[in-house]
């Protein structure tokens, strides 16, 4: 397979292309060693670690920086205090177009003050903390807040419904929520206290639940409410930070799975930093006078790696933008680069399929011309959103880092390096540092060059998830039951002659819609909701500008029809039940699904369908009835 290469190369950067091929051998070769220089250079600590790496993928007893001692929030604040206590940390962009600046001095005092409101509240180390808010300066701060006094915290993307919220409130056994009176969106309010207070029926652990008020408009107030601004006015900006061990839990984050429910992703303190640290500098080349964006929200890792942590961590000004791609139109990603002169900006193929679809114009009306670095996560990029993004967004002139990662992985795994790495649109390219990644085949054996096959991490590398909160067994059974000793990262792949690697999407039943992973599982439950619908099943569907779209096929009760407004009905009820995100693009009524006869559902088969693939479908002797088949193609058909 041959691909065209763009040999763009920034000057004056961290690693050249010999740089790291000599670094990268290191990294595998001598880890100990490379990894105790890396903790050195990005973090503060309180105490070194005794050992760097314990253990490995064989027993599943990983261990990184064993008793090294550090505060997350000292290492993003307090030691960049003494150096450019006024150097803006945050730049924050509403919804509406307004502009706020918060110095390392100014976030500083607000999370010891915001720290000092949870202790008063009760929380204490181990305890999570639920965070559903909107992108305000205010969601850094609750993170931080927790980090500082050993508090786990757990954010919940403010898209995700009151249903979503309480399955991870409970889950995590969250004593406190902190929510907004309304979010912003595309000029559009999001009802995130009511949906928390219809979440909370069900969570009777729940004491407190902290307000910020991000519009004026009147909420309904219950006895466990407390306001934010007024929490904060009784409570002084004094609060040590605690002092943690480096495998102390930092954070839990949900994650889709395709067993239905989320999987809640548990990440430590010390090995997460310094992945996060070191990443965010020399994949995206930071420097101190770059003014960095990344356009994701807090509820995603993307947001806790690249928004919070990795850019606080090194001293960076990190833009948070409440909006959304195209409001007030289609201008704005770049209207607030111009503003705001930023210098890095990384965002969702998604989001340039969508602005790609809207014309250059938009894009030439404004200038761009303090870009340097642009960078791609959340998906396979497509070669010609890449090459529109190269040649039309960044003139020419920027490097672009596409990059594979995941929840589980906690920071960037396969990417370009600015100053080292020749393009190949589409390509994650080369891994990182102390990545070592294989694509082998269903027996886990090494595949050859070219071929397609399961993308799987054969060594430990210290932002790795530390397993799934309150479930070791799933823990296991996901990502290193099929192959011991490697962990699968449940993506398909290949690699080149050149050694970078291609990724195609997933291998299991996850559907990536605009980067997102939704379970098919879920939808079909949340379909299932509906007293109209006897059988549900979900596949996901390319689609030009979300990567995936989710395709439904939907069997009814007897004494239901099929009708617009059922279809309508339905879309609601995702909607309910898991938030927008989730909706099916297609809804297609079929009178039965193709099933074994043991009743397992073949998705394989309803994917080829779904797609109008149907000339080889394979052998369909194992079919309770196969009439079934032509049924579901025939409906297809119509559709289109």
């Amino acid at each position: 397979m041959s691909h065209d290469i763009y040999p763009v190369l920034l000057k004056d950067t961290y690693i050249n292309q010999e740089q790291y091929k000599e670094l990268y051998q290191r990294s595998l070769e001598e880890p100990e060693g490379f990894w105790k220089e890396q903790a050195k250079k990005y973090i503060t600590w309180f105490e070194p670690s005794e050992k760097v790496l314990q253990g490995g993928f064989d027993l599943l007893d990983v261990v990184w920086y064993a008793g090294g001692k550090l505060n997350a929030s000292y290492n993003c604040l307090d030691r960049h205090l003494k150096t450019h206590a006024d150097k803006i940390a945050i730049i924050w962009e509403s919804d509406e177009g307004n502009s706020k600046k918060i110095t390392y001095h100014d976030l500083h005092r607000e999370v010891c003050q915001f720290a000092n409101v949870l202790k008063k509240y009760g929380v204490k180390k181990g305890d999570r903390v639920c965070i559903y808010l909107p992108m305000i300066p205010e969601a850094v701060v609750a993170m931080l807040a927790c980090a500082r006094i050993g508090a786990i915290h757990s954010v919940v993307f403010g898209g995700f419904s009151a249903e979503s919220l309480h399955t991870r409130i409970n889950d995590a056994d969250c004593r406190l929520v902190i929510t907004a009176n309304e979010g912003m969106r595309g000029g559009k309010k999001i009802p995130l206290k009511a949906n928390v207070d219809t979440a909370l029926v069900s969570c009777p652990q729940v004491q407190h639940v902290i307000v910020v008020k991000r519009t004026d408009n009147k909420i309904d107030w219950q006895k466990r409410d407390i306001w934010y601004h007024e929490a904060m006015q009784i409570v002084d900006a004094d609060c040590e930070p605690e002092i943690l061990d480096a495998n102390d839990p930092l954070f839990i984050l949900y994650t889709s799975g395709s067993t239905g429910k989320p999987k809640g992703i548990l990440h430590g303190t010390g090995g997460y930093l310094v992945f996060a640290a070191m990443t965010h500098q020399l994949v995206f080349d930071y420097h101190p006078q770059d003014i960095y964006w990344c356009s994701a929200d807090i509820g995603w890792i993307t947001g806790h790696t690249y928004v919070v942590y990795g850019p606080l961590l090194n001293g960076a000004t990190t833009v948070i933008f409440e909006g959304t791609p195209n409001f007030p139109s289609p201008s704005r990603f770049w209207e607030v680069i111009d503003k705001h002169q930023v210098s890095i900006f990384y965002t969702a193929p998604t989001a340039l399929r969508a602005l790609r679809q809207e014309g250059d114009d938009w894009v030439k009306k404004t200038k761009r011309t303090s870009l340097r670095v642009l960078g791609t996560v959340g998906e396979p990029i497509n070669p010609e959103a890449w090459e529109w993004y190269y040649h039309v967004v960044g003139e020419d002139r920027c490097a672009i880092v596409d990059t594979w990662w995941q929840t589980e992985t906690g920071g960037i795994m396969i990417t370009p390096l600015p100053g080292a790495t020749p393009l190949k649109p589409g390509s994650a390219s080369w891994p990182f540092f102390g990545v070592e990644p294989k694509v082998v085949d269903d027996k886990g054996k090494e595949v050859a060059d070219g071929q397609m096959g399961k993308l799987v991490i054969t060594k430990p590398w210290p932002g790795m998830m530390q397993t799934i909160y309150n479930n070791r067994e799933r823990f296991v059974e996901t990502y290193f039951k099929e192959f011991p000793g490697m962990y699968l990262t449940g993506d398909q792949a290949y690699r080149d002659k050149e050694g970078y690697f291609w990724i195609s999407g997933r291998s299991d039943d996850v559907i990536k819609v605009s980067g997102h992973r939704i379970g098919t599982e879920e939808v079909e439950s949340a379909l299932l909701c509906h007293p109209a619908v006897a059988e549900s099943a979900v596949v996901g569907v390319p689609d030009h500008v979300k990567g995936q779209s989710i395709y439904a096929f939907v069997t009814l009760k007897t004494g239901y029809d099929n009708s617009d407004t059922l279809k309508k009905e339905l879309i609601d009820t995702v909607r309910k039940e898991i938030g927008a995100i989730a909706i099916p693009q297609t809804i297609v009524f079929a009178k039965g699904l193709p099933k074994t006869r043991s009743g397992k559902i073949m998705r394989r088969i309803l994917r080829q369908i779904a797609n109008q693939e149907v000339d080889n479908l394979g052998d369909l002797s194992t079919l309770s009835d196969p009439q079934v088949v032509d049924d579901l193609i025939e409906q297809v058909k119509k559709l289109s």
